[in-house]
Order: structure tokens, then sequence, then C-alpha cells
């Protein structure tokens, strides 16, 4: 049976150990999460961000479920240089960069290196702004009750990445919401985040793919869709 997580920053005990079939698709994993929240529907101080690309049809279904406005909100991953596979950080739309100084040191990365990188993923930052909001103004997220969605948190960096910026915005309340997490990315949003809910948490975690049948590539088409639906 699929197990679920909601347990406010500072008090993750020891590891939810469960065990289900994967989710069909990441639409099926959004109804699920949903009804993980149905406690925050019909709420008007409550607005849903999709981290693009795959968060977004499971922000959609969330989104519909509860009556929420949906948005997307942007994070870059920040690639070691000539091995760009491998996470030295990550940077979200109007955030600072959050760099993994261990990671940084242990490879011997220069700040300026650094420097190139972030200003390489600053300006796709923007190209998928302009791609997916188009003229549309970023939400007002004041005093909002902010549910941050992804498809799945292995590390957690990239959405430590989000919330930390989204703070920036003085929401009332921020809740990240996913099908799947490793036990040790909930833990490392304890202080970013002020509610993780996750459908599933297994142990061992091996990736966010192994718990969907359909781990198919969610396309800047399908994003604009959803959005404009």
């Amino acid at each position: 049976m699929v197990g679920s997580v909601r347990r406010p920053p500072g008090e993750w005990g020891a590891a939810a150990r469960v065990s289900a079939r994967p989710f069909a698709d990441r639409v099926e994993a959004g109804r699920a999460l949903a009804a993980e929240l149905a406690g925050w529907a019909g709420r008007d101080d409550v607005i849903v961000l999709a981290l693009p690309r795959g968060g977004v049809p499971v922000a959609a279904e969330v989104a519909q479920a509860l009556g929420a406005p949906l948005d997307v909100f942007l994070v870059r991953k920040l690639g070691v240089p000539g091995h760009e596979e491998l996470a030295m950080g990550a940077i979200a739309s109007g955030g600072e960069p959050l760099l993994n100084e261990e990671t940084v040191r242990a490879l011997g990365i220069t700040p300026e290196q650094v420097a190139r990188v972030v200003a390489a993923e600053r300006a796709e930052l923007a190209r998928r702004e302009r791609e997916y909001r188009g003229a549309r103004p970023a939400p007002e997220l004041r005093g909002r009750t902010v549910i941050l969605v992804d498809d799945g948190l292995a590390t957690g960096s990239t959405m430590h990445a989000a919330a930390l910026a989204v703070r920036r915005a003085e929401p009332a309340r921020i809740i990240v919401a996913v099908p799947v997490a490793s036990e040790d990315a909930c833990e490392l949003l304890r202080d970013a985040a002020d509610e993780v809910v996750a459908v599933a948490t297994p142990e061992p975690f091996y990736a966010v793919g192994a718990w969907y049948a359909d781990f198919t590539q969610t396309t800047d088409a399908e994003v604009r869709a959803l959005l404009a639906r």
C-alpha cells in the first residue's frame, strides 16, 4: 500500500517503508497527490506552482482537484563543467545560486567556472519564462499558501533551491508536494518548507523514474497546453 508522509520540518522520524506498484504516469501520480492535499481545496489563498517540465502534469491534476490556479516556478540544475549531468548546485527564478560547496571544493571548480555556469543557466531560466509564461506576469505570492509540486524528489536539491527562492516572496506557507521522495530529500527540505507531503517515501530509494510505468519526458508543448488549460 502506498504511504503518505506529512511531517512539519524538524519532525522527521524513522524512514517510512512502503511497497506499491509504480504510478502509471504523471497524471495518475497527480491524482494520488491531490487526494493527500484535499484539505486545501476551495481556498482562495492557495496557488499551485509546478517545477517544469515533469512537475507540470502532476501539478495540473492537483490544481484542478483543489480549484486552485496553476503556474510554473523555474529551477535549473548547475552542472559541473565537462560533466553537466553531475550537479554542483541549483538556481531558481529570482533566487541566488545554491551551491554544494563540498562538490565544488572536491572537484576544484573555480569561481570563474561557477560564474559561467550560473550565467548560462540564468539565460535559460529567462528563455523558459518567456516560453511558458509569455507576457503574463509572475503570480503574486505574498501572503498566499504556495504548493510547490514536482514529479518526485531524489536528492531534493532542485526543490530546495525553489523553496528558498519562493520564501523571498513572503508567502504565508510553503508546502512541498510530490508523489514520491527519498527520506534524505525530505530531510534536506525541513529548513525551506513549512510542510512536506509525499505519497510514498520508499526505502531504499533508487530513482524517481522507477516509480512510474511511463516516465516519458514532458515536452515544452505539453507544458504550454497544460498551463493554457
